[in-house]
């Protein structure tokens, strides 16, 4: 037992995030896992539509829509980052947000860094209203079709994260604890990633999956996801070390939690609207 907690504890100390390099050309594991986690999606999403008649769009237009939510999910993430978690920086550093160079103390290569799960969440729904309205399809039902096919490929970015040895967690005594080489000093933390893996994609895949074909409301699946999400990743930032440069926002909440409360609250929200709507619609259709 003390061999295997001793192999868990020093783990990331031994993983290599580059999966594959030919010269200065490097593939990382994090940009990987995204390439799987889309595809993922895609091909749960396609599964669908070969099996359940009720969405009307066909294969070529999933892809469309797919390639329209990859692009806001990147644009949203990256904005949402510099927004919610590093305003005043980037505000001084206006071109570090699209160029791949930190300019502040000289020149130097960092690559992209900083996104944003709910601002890449704000970027996927304004991609999708745009996509539907060019397409003349129903938001809310392409969002029945995609949501419960989204958290298994979240749960490949989370494991992106792990293998990176970023977004670790806050300090802990517990066994499960890791010791992550980016971390300042030499302690085991949770690792909060691969909570994040499991609790905010598996499980949250299975709940969804499993009532996808019984929930009734048009574009609920939508509502069911926010509040799902938002009130697992609530509970998990406990165990996150907040960002160095926020810290705690607002009393003791980090500014995750602060932005899940919000995603509860507009999930709840749209539940509410989508069910008077449908009960309205309801007592008109048996007048």
């Amino acid at each position: 037992m003390d061999s295997f907690l001793n192999w868990w504890q020093h783990l990331p100390e031994h993983m290599d995030p580059v999966f594959f390099q030919f010269g200065s050309f490097r593939l990382q594991y994090y940009g990987l896992m995204y390439i799987v986690a889309f595809a993922f999606t895609y091909g749960l999403a396609a599964w669908r539509l070969r099996r359940e008649d009720r969405f009307p769009i066909n294969t070529e237009q999933l892809q469309g829509l797919i390639t329209a939510l990859i692009l806001g999910l990147i644009i949203g993430a990256r904005l949402g980052y510099v927004i919610f978690y590093n305003f005043s920086y980037y505000l001084q550093h206006p071109l570090e947000i699209v160029l791949p160079f930190e300019f502040s103390g000289g020149l130097r290569f960092t690559g992209i860094t900083g996104m944003s799960y709910h601002g890449g969440l704000i970027g996927v729904v304004i991609a999708a209203v745009i996509f539907v309205r060019k397409n003349k399809l129903s938001f809310f039902n392409m969002a029945d079709l995609i949501v419960p096919c989204i958290p298994m490929g979240y749960t490949f970015g989370r494991l992106g994260n792990f293998i990176n040895g970023e977004l670790y967690g806050r300090i802990t005594t517990h066994p499960i604890g890791m010791f992550f080489p980016l971390a300042p000093g030499p302690y085991r933390r949770h690792p909060s990633q691969l909570y994040e893996a499991f609790f905010e994609g598996i499980v949250l895949f299975i709940v969804l999956w499993a009532v996808k074909g019984r929930v009734r409301t048009n574009g609920a699946m939508l509502a069911l996801y926010l509040m799902g999400y938002g009130l697992v990743r609530f509970f998990i930032e406990y165990a996150r070390q907040p960002d160095a440069q926020l810290g705690f926002v607002f009393l003791s909440f980090s500014m995750g939690q602060m932005l899940c409360m919000a995603m509860i609250v507009a999930g709840a929200g749209l539940l509410f609207y989508l069910r008077t709507v449908a009960a309205v619609e309801s007592r008109k259709k048996r007048r």
